[in-house]
């Protein structure tokens, strides 16, 4: 444990000040796009007011007042959001490959530590998972302090006050990252951590056995993929075949775990027997 502990520790501070960055962009990203979006409505209604010499009474009854729905569909909340996925989507593979490809094949100095080498694997799971844990706490941190931002920004005859939940339920990003219940993060980040798990066994396929082992990957990827879904594709092709949702989920879950495991598995082989110092 304690190994697994100390590799984990080394794999975030590889990435620690660039992670930071990323938070930071963010913060300031999305900051920027509440008082940006508060000023140019202002602006607007000003400039509406002026032209249709209208009193702000009349205004609201041809035009709606804005809300934070709007701030979170701008590209100033959203682009942030997809540029973390896609930088965690790139660093999934990075953090393997930059080990190969870094100064003096650094994977053959963390293949000879003391340590069982799956712990390597569980290590480099772990970061991402923290990472991409992180993220979504700096979210759900800065969901209120904008939405007081905003509520300082405009009057209260320019805006209509939504809840934490209404907005995060009106962005297709946000439901997503920010599941309602317990039930569906551990279905969102279940099958994160799922797809994170073949990721890596298709990396080691490729790492174990270079050109052939990028069809092996990609093979078993498709297959992975086909064996999760199967439950899915039988029931849309056999009318007569039908399980309720909570059966449904309960066998996808089972699946789900299988593939985890023997992806582990696979892993644990390639890692021992097939990739040498």
């Amino acid at each position: 444990m304690k190994n697994y502990l100390n590799l984990v520790h080394f794999e975030l501070n590889r990435f620690i000040t660039f992670y930071v960055v990323l938070i930071g962009i963010t913060i300031v990203s999305q900051l920027a796009g509440v008082f940006l979006e508060a000023r140019s409505y202002i602006t607007l209604v000003n400039q509406t007011l002026l032209e249709e010499s209208l009193s702000i009474k009349q205004y609201f009854i041809s035009y709606s007042p804005i809300t934070m729905i709007d701030v979170v569909t701008s590209g100033w909340f959203v682009l942030p959001i997809i540029f973390s996925i896609a930088t965690l989507i790139i660093y999934s593979f990075l953090i393997w490959y930059r080990d190969w490809f870094g100064k003096n094949s650094f994977i053959y100095r963390l293949l000879m530590l003391p340590t069982n080498r799956i712990n390597l694997l569980f290590s480099k799971l772990t970061t991402i998972f923290l990472m991409v844990l992180g993220l979504v706490a700096t979210q759900l941190i800065l969901l209120p302090l904008e939405s007081a931002l905003f509520h300082y920004l405009l009057p209260d005859n320019l805006r209509f006050n939504l809840s934490i939940q209404t907005i995060i339920s009106s962005s297709e990003y946000l439901v997503f990252l920010i599941p309602e219940s317990f039930l569906q993060f551990l279905i969102h980040y279940g099958l994160g951590l799922l797809i994170l798990i073949v990721l890596f066994t298709s990396i080691l396929f490729e790492r174990s056995f270079h050109f052939k082992g990028i069809l092996f990957g990609i093979l078993f990827s498709i297959g992975m993929l086909i064996l999760l879904i199967s439950p899915i594709l039988i029931q849309a092709k056999l009318d007569y075949y039908y399980l309720y949702p909570i059966e449904n989920l309960a066998i996808v879950l089972f699946i789900g775990i299988a593939i985890a495991i023997f992806s582990i598995w696979i892993s644990h082989y390639l890692l021992n027997k097939k990739i040498t110092v």
